[in-house]
């Protein structure tokens, strides 16, 4: 690319003086797509934008441009119109509100964790973000509102979601604030908050949170700003001490070896002393570039190869998700290599995601989490359930079952889980995120990835020639999942959606060129339809984004992409999809 198709005009994203209505993230958006090498020219324009975004998310003193909600996995919005020093300074007071009323009424107290106000203040507050723009200004307003309510911070900087949640565990806290929006675009910031227990927190938490902000931000609609956005260095803060997330969580997996079965000690051993395994990780630009040569040992090239491992806030331009396309490099690499045993992976910038591949099979949680399942239960011979999102693949359910176990299968969003921790060996849901018996009860890729090394390690068998071993035993399924952008939302799109209840049990779908009788319809979180032939579909609102997420499984390769197409016609069908 030359100099001259690196200059990009975006006078039509900018009003001069005008935050409200201008869109720097859009014209960032552009430019890193345009210039992935980055020339210095495009890098520039960048640094200008961004610049203009500060500004925005420092001043803004408007409500949020869409109103705050904590979803599945906390709030989220767009840096500068929802997500800026004065609404994150509103949600973070809205948590101390929370624990101010357990004085007066103590009914959150059992899913809390937390007795009193003067309990939460000295357990204290676990404090970290991921790589996204303005992550540490919003940290330091989240610590300035909790030191100011006498609640003590452990600050960990810009580290994973699992590191966090170990360190909660470990310095017996009383809640977390992770500041990241998971996999999510560039343009969106996000606030993650967990309790005691280091897990997400329950719907009635939530829903508690999520109605402070909005009485405060209502409250304080047209008001000079009360938030803490003054220029305190963070560690001076009153109460604010710095710790070490990975180290935390290097003591968490230590301490429960002997629960889960997985040493890491002699796991990372067994992995500097075999040859004949390379290992090669994406970070895609997030917090894991940070801890991933301490956590496996710092090893060379190419035993070790580490790609995207820089900083990069626009994640190359990128959707900075686990995914086929986002994958390509490592199985480029994989590829290339004559190892005998290889292992590839993908983390989220938050670092509570992974998704696997061997060069030649892709392994999704959906697969992966079943392959979990059986090595902990038949090589580390710990008996238990497997717990599951219900828009899960089935493959776990038909190991479970022949292994003489349950299954537990709630609807989707990980806090769900919490009836059966302690109990599960393992917990996973179908995007990406899994956990394990003796670990956190919070998505946790590291621990996926330490599961997988051990796993090869100790089969000798690359993922895809595991996984075909366990499909030869226990059957083949063929998931998918897929999301479509809607203009509808909350009401509207709730209505929408209701018109699915016309397919019920008894009537017909035509999946390709065959017409298939429904004979199950489960309806904990969305609409799943089981069809005769034992695939299914299944269609939910995102909690999340403005979309609505669909989900199929087949038990044939071709059957997998007639059932996307019969979801889309569905959501067309019902004017959800133009």
């Amino acid at each position: 690319m030359s100099s001259t198709e690196a200059v990009f005009d975006y006078s039509d994203f900018i009003k001069e003086g005008d935050h409200a209505n201008s869109d720097y993230l859009g014209a960032i958006k552009i430019l890193a797509q345009k210039d992935a090498s980055r020339l210095p020219e495009t890098q520039q324009q960048i640094d200008v934008l961004y610049d203009l975004l500060l500004d925005e998310i420092t001043s803004n003193e408007k409500n949020p441009c869409q109103e705050i909600s904590f979803g599945t996995s906390g709030w989220r919005g767009i840096l500068g119109k929802d997500v800026f020093v004065r609404s994150v300074a509103q949600v973070t007071r809205a948590i101390v509100e929370m624990y101010e009323a357990l004085d007066e009424d103590p009914t959150l107290a059992p899913l809390l964790g937390i007795k009193n106000l003067g309990e939460a203040q000295s357990r204290g507050c676990v404090l970290g973000f991921d790589n996204r723009f303005a992550g540490k200004l919003l940290a330091n307003v989240v610590a300035g509102v909790l030191s100011k309510a006498g609640i003590k911070v452990y600050y960990a900087g810009e580290s994973t979601t699992g590191a966090l949640s170990a360190a909660v565990l470990i310095h017996k806290s009383a809640f977390s604030i992770n500041l990241t929006p998971s996999h999510n675009p560039l343009d969106y910031g996000g606030y993650k908050f967990n309790a005691a227990d280091g897990g997400p927190a329950a719907g009635s938490v939530t829903e508690k949170i999520t109605a402070n902000a909005r009485r405060i931000v209502l409250a304080e609609a047209g008001k000079e700003s009360l938030c803490v956005g003054d220029s305190v260095p963070v560690l001076e803060r009153k109460g604010v001490v710095a710790i070490d997330a990975l180290s935390n969580w290097q003591t968490l997996v230590k301490r429960n070896a002997d629960v889960h079965g997985l040493d890491i000690d002699k796991i990372l051993q067994s992995f500097s002393s075999c040859a004949d395994l390379t290992v090669v990780v994406d970070c895609v630009h997030g917090a894991s570039r940070l801890h991933l040569k301490t956590l496996l040992g710092d090893c060379a090239p190419p035993r070790l190869q580490l790609l995207r491992d820089n900083t990069d806030v626009t994640f190359g331009g990128v959707a900075p998700e686990p995914s086929t396309v986002n994958l390509a490099g490592v199985v480029q690499i994989l590829e290339a290599s004559d190892s005998t045993l290889k292992l590839g992976a993908i983390i989220d910038p938050d670092g509570d995601r992974i998704r696997f591949t061997d060069g030649v099979t892709e392994i999704g949680m959906n697969q992966f989490g079943a392959m979990a399942y059986h090595y902990l239960h038949e090589y580390k011979q710990k008996k238990g359930l497997v717990a599951k999102t219900v828009a899960t693949s089935n493959l776990a359910n038909s190991i479970a079952a022949q292994l003489g176990e349950e299954t537990y299968e709630p609807r989707v969003g990980f806090k769900n889980f919490k009836p059966v921790i302690g109990q599960a060996l393992v917990l996973f849901e179908e995007s990406d995120g899994m956990s394990i018996l003796g670990h956190t009860p919070e998505k946790d890729a590291y621990i996926g990835l330490i599961l997988a090394i051990d796993m090869v390690l100790t089969t000798g068998l690359n993922l895809g020639d595991y996984l075909q071993k366990i499909e030869d035993e226990f059957g083949a399924y063929f998931p998918a999942r897929d999301g479509v952008q809607v203009a509808a939302r909350g009401e509207e799109l709730n209505s929408l959606l209701a018109r699915l209840e016309k397919y019920t049990a008894g009537t017909s779908i035509m999946v390709g060129s065959e017409e298939k009788k429904i004979i199950d319809v489960i309806t904990i979180d969305g609409r799943k339809m089981i069809l005769e032939d034992g695939s299914w579909l299944m269609i939910r609102p995102s909690g999340t984004e403005p979309k609505v997420r669909f989900y199929v499984e087949s038990r044939t390769k071709k059957g997998t992409a007639q059932l996307v197409d019969a979801a889309q016609s569905m959501l067309k069908e019902i004017g959800v999809l133009k």
